[in-house]
């Protein structure tokens, strides 16, 4: 069947669940909390967190209340964690709100822990889904990221706690992945 431009799109549109929409607004929405950092409105970027926070159980709502739980919502859902945390992060830094380190550290494993997935993904073994000690690093992510924004004691602490569960959980994803198993048998 020959599709022409505008059919393969609208095609491709509706191919999307409203998990993976809300999930694509999330990702959307960064660069404003990106501005609001720069500009100095912590308290607008704070506001626009929480809404992607907030977004983010509602896609997971979405998908599993309609029965849309989709590969594409595994791989794009914890991405889009990953492009908000990461970027903020990053531009804390820019502003002097956030120590360098544990900022590379995270950003570092979240790379890391990104390519796995794709990886895994390519190579068609099992999409890993979040873990519940994955959920509790982008909730200590979250945390931190706030008491950041809004400069409140023991921020550093936390996002160092945040670096610590990063570190776990992500042994936690390459220990699930084969390439262990592969290092070991090469």
């Amino acid at each position: 069947m020959h599709y022409g431009c505008q059919d393969l799109r609208s095609h491709r549109l509706h191919a999307l669940s409203l998990a993976n929409y809300v999930t694509l607004l999330r990702i959307a929405l960064i660069p404003l909390i990106i501005a609001f950092v720069f500009l100095g409105f912590f308290g607008l970027a704070v506001m626009v967190g929480l809404l992607l926070i907030f977004s983010d159980f509602l896609d997971g709502y979405l998908a599993r209340r309609y029965k849309q739980v989709s590969d594409l919502g595994k791989l794009l859902d914890p991405l889009a964690d990953k492009i908000a945390v990461v970027t903020v992060l990053i531009a804390l830094v820019g502003v002097g709100k956030a120590d360098p380190i544990p900022v590379m550290i995270i950003a570092a494993r979240e790379l890391f822990v990104q390519g796995l997935r794709i990886s895994m993904a390519k190579s068609k073994q099992k999409i890993i889904e979040a873990s519940p000690i994955a959920k509790a690093k982008t909730t200590v992510q979250a945390i931190a990221l706030v008491m950041l924004l809004l400069s409140l004691p023991y921020a550093e602490w936390v996002l160092w706690l945040a670096v610590i569960i990063s570190l776990i959980s992500g042994w936690k994803y390459l220990w699930q992945s084969k390439i262990l198993e592969q290092l070991k048998s090469s």
